[in-house]
């Protein structure tokens, strides 16, 4: 088994400073790894980051700036880099949470058209979840998404 990995470590005592209500220490935290990884850094952590920096904004449209970067970065992670992090799904089980954020805070911005392209490719993407609770929670985030979007 290898060592953890420090800059992932650190990403999630940020998802918990965010869960647990301290969004502002979690923001700082967040921008702190940011500015060590760099834009070129690994594209595993960047996307880690982004994705967590996201769920931590008040601005929909930092939301979505950070969403958006955590998609660009996961286009660059292969299976076995994930693998070595400890990340045991393969690196397409990331991409319907990404299109879920992407679909929610473009529905926010009234970008409707968009938001429905995301939950599209988060809807294609979901047989790569597994069926546990994490599975299950994104499949009901994009169920939850295609309710507001449906047209009244």
């Amino acid at each position: 088994m290898s060592a953890p990995d420090p800059t992932m470590t650190e990403i999630g005592r940020g998802i918990e400073l965010g869960q647990s209500g301290e969004r502002e220490r979690a923001r700082r935290l967040f921008t702190d790894l940011w500015e060590a990884i760099g834009p070129a850094g690994d594209a595993l952590h960047r996307c880690a980051l982004a994705h967590s920096m996201a769920d931590v904004q008040d601005d929909v449209r930092e939301e979505l700036l950070w969403d958006l970067r955590a998609l660009e970065a996961a286009d660059l992670i292969t299976d076995e880099r994930a693998r070595q992090a400890g990340v045991p799904s393969p690196v397409a089980a990331f991409y319907p949470s990404l299109h879920l954020n992407l679909g929610e805070a473009y529905r926010k911005l009234g970008d409707l058209d968009r938001a429905r392209d995301h939950l599209a490719r988060g809807q294609a993407a979901a047989d790569e979840l597994g069926d546990d609770g994490y599975g299950k929670m994104i499949k009901g985030g994009l169920g939850r998404l295609a309710d507001r979007l449906a047209p009244e």
